[in-house]
């Protein structure tokens, strides 16, 4: 997995993130506040090995995971720890770049972090044998594809659609950006943003973060079985004051 959109607002952010997987994986838990040693976090729990792919920290800070780093990669027969596990582990942290760069990763399969750390957007790679840190700039929106679904030439292809999704849509809310998660393309099921590969590897799941200064959401679609929630908060009071499920 996955695609992962990040779009600076007026007064805040959007990290959207598709999520596609094989049709063998568990069902993921909607995301909710779960207590660590560094606050609370805000993330949907897969249903496999207990890690997720996108996390709020109740700081402020933002993360999604994807696999694979630069290119694609030849997995191990095991690996000592699933990257979701290592996700948490590392934004478990007031600081997770820093987290990042002191963590063993030896061991772990190649992924990709982005990682919005207070006025700050990095993105964050292990290939398998070294990590590289590089900062991004923050007030320019963003397209990410994993390198294990992906080759260079669908990359290039799919952030030329997000460009010209930017060019034509100003200013951007919620059902813009959900709408770019859901429909762009060009017909190739394959490939598009909401992806299916013969109905084994497919987009499972979208889940959205829109982090404002005072307030947020987190909006999750499990596009397997139709059902949706919404959670709504204020970075004052901990956890969510509403939570709406569809």
């Amino acid at each position: 997995m996955c695609t992962v959109t990040y779009i600076p607002s007026s007064n805040g952010f959007y990290l959207t993130s598709n999520r596609d997987e094989k049709k063998l994986r568990l069902k993921a838990e909607a995301p909710r506040w779960y207590s660590f040693a560094s606050g609370q976090l805000m993330y949907p729990k897969d249903g496999t090995a207990g890690g997720t792919w996108m996390a709020l920290h109740e700081n402020g800070n933002a993360m999604v995971l994807l696999n694979g780093g630069f290119n694609n990669h030849q997995s191990a027969p095991s690996y000592r720890k699933s990257r979701g596990l290592i996700f948490l582990d590392i934004f478990d942290h007031p600081q997770p770049i820093a987290a990042f760069e002191q963590i063993n990763l030896q061991k772990i399969e190649p992924f990709t972090l982005v990682i919005r750390q207070q006025q700050y957007l990095f993105e964050a790679v292990w290939d398998g044998e070294e990590k590289v840190l590089t900062e991004c700039d923050v007030q320019q929106p963003r397209i990410w594809s994993s390198a294990t679904l992906y080759p260079p030439d669908v990359v290039a292809r799919r952030k030329e659609w997000f460009e010209a999704f930017i060019r034509n849509n100003g200013t951007v809310n919620d059902n813009h950006i959900l709408n770019f998660h859901h429909f762009a393309g060009d017909g190739d099921k394959t490939n598009d943003v909401l992806m299916n590969r013969n109905d084994e590897m497919f987009t499972v799941s979208i889940s959205m973060l829109n982090r404002n200064k005072l307030d947020s959401s987190f909006q999750y679609f499990d596009l397997r079985n139709g059902e949706s929630s919404r959670q709504l908060f204020t970075h004052q009071t901990q956890p969510a004051v509403t939570n709406e499920v569809e």
